[in-house]
């Protein structure tokens, strides 16, 4: 499939070792977008970036942890060294790690929280100002976050889990309050069931195997299949925004 108006544009993706965002960068890759990588695997990013380029396609390896704002800061000066101003954002970084609360898991909650909420803020920190310059001059302008369904449908074992989604949620729709006046478009999708690295996290045999049992009665959706939607809802007219996506498998609907 061809998403015509991607081809020009600039965007950043965190996550990009592994699962959506990965195959987003491919995929926005292969329309012509010059993709930055974003992740803390530098042989995972090298592969991804040298793959890009045997394809034709134009890829930065940027070895970036979310939780570091350091490390942030370095990556955004970087992209903008070798590729100027960005015009697409995509917070694909993430970690599950489901367990009951009263096992008292701090490490976990704070891991999540710095990754699935303080993260996906240092990268909106970082190009919030090429997103806005990008708008001003007429160009479309993206923001694009990964939460999921656990945002607001409730699991088991999952609250810190769920709750951080539910944060990311809340915050897409708060910015759009601030950046859409200014014609940036703020996207939050909630997939549901995903192939993606997010169940190899979890460390709790009796979650890992219920999550096994969910996909084989339910079936799951692809990486590729998110990554789809991502190109979809970006390469639409710039007045277009589609602001809340939910994307499960028919099963689980």
């Amino acid at each position: 499939m061809s998403y015509g108006t991607l081809a020009g544009r600039t965007a950043v993706i965190t996550g990009a070792a592994s699962g959506m965002g990965n195959a987003t960068a491919r995929l926005l890759a292969a329309q012509g977008v010059s993709v930055a990588l974003l992740a803390r695997r530098a042989e995972r990013l090298d592969e991804l970036a040298a793959k890009i380029g045997a394809d034709g396609g134009r890829a930065l390896a940027v070895v970036t942890d979310v939780t570091d704002q350091a490390s942030v800061d370095a990556a955004a000066e970087r992209v903008h060294a070798e590729f100027g101003r960005v015009d697409l954002v995509v917070n694909a970084a993430g970690v599950m790690l489901p367990n009951p609360v009263d096992e008292g898991r701090t490490d976990e909650w704070q891991r999540m929280l710095d990754t699935n909420v303080a993260g996906a803020l240092r990268i909106i920190r970082a190009f919030t100002a090429d997103l806005v310059a990008a708008a001003a001059e007429g160009r479309t302008a993206d923001l694009v976050n990964i939460s999921s369904i656990g945002a607001h449908v409730t699991f088991p074992n999952y609250a810190v889990y769920g709750a951080t989604k539910a944060a990311l949620t809340y915050l897409s729709a708060s910015l759009r309050t601030e950046l859409g006046p200014r014609d940036v478009r703020v996207t939050n999708i909630e997939p549901g069931l995903t192939d993606s690295e997010l169940a190899g996290h979890v460390d709790n045999a009796e979650l890992s195997g219920q999550l096994d049992g969910m996909f084989d009665a339910l079936g799951g959706l692809s990486s590729d299949e998110i990554a789809d939607l991502i190109a979809y809802t970006t390469s639409r007219a710039r007045h277009i925004n589609l602001r809340q996506l939910v994307v499960l498998p028919t099963r689980q609907a």
